[in-house]
């Protein structure tokens, strides 16, 4: 297995994923009904220079050439920047100045924002893999702390970042849902 940053290549696998991970919330994001609306506006905001789910953002983990997983993450101080494209494209498309995103990152954390793994590639070690690479990010860029959040219905989840050291530190809510919002020293 590679580890590797994202390029703009990978968009569409990546936007599968990508909506995989999100669902729901890649609806809010998208503004589309649509699964393949939402996923064509993904595949978009990936080839994008700036935003939250840009490329830029993102690594790869392949397994024999093939991509088997997708985790985007970025600094919480960087987080008002990184959604702006999206925010006014959305304010626009619904013609609602007052539209917002709900706020996921601490300013002081590197935040895990998705992380999507390939049916094919589940039980692999795909997901920690990624989880150590975009920590090991954090730690470059001078942060001791990074973060992520788990819906609070999904146990698999919240017992792999319980396993490698995450902690819940507070509730958050996210297009309505509630999230376990779990940090880890670096």
């Amino acid at each position: 297995m590679i580890i590797r940053s994202a390029v703009k290549e990978d968009a569409a696998v990546a936007a599968r994923l990508l909506y995989d991970a999100l669902h729901d919330v890649a609806h809010q994001l998208t503004g589309q009904d649509g699964e393949e609306e939402a996923v064509s506006d993904l595949e978009q905001f990936f080839t994008e220079e700036e935003g939250r789910l840009s490329y830029h953002q993102a690594l790869i983990s392949e397994i024999e050439g093939k991509v088997a997983g997708i985790i985007v993450s970025y600094a919480g101080d960087e987080a008002e920047r990184l959604d702006r494209p999206m925010v006014e494209r959305l304010r626009k498309m619904k013609n609602d100045p007052t539209i917002s995103l709900d706020k996921e990152a601490d300013e002081d954390e590197f935040y895990l924002d998705t992380l999507s793994v390939s049916p094919l590639y589940k039980g692999k070690g795909v997901g920690s893999a990624l989880i150590h690479a975009a920590e090991e990010q954090g730690k470059k860029r001078g942060y001791n702390k990074s973060a992520l959040a788990v819906l609070t219905t999904n146990k698999r989840a919240y017992s792999l970042y319980l396993r490698i050291g995450y902690e819940v530190d507070k509730e958050i809510i996210i297009n309505g849902n509630v999230y376990y919002h779990m940090v880890k020293h670096l």
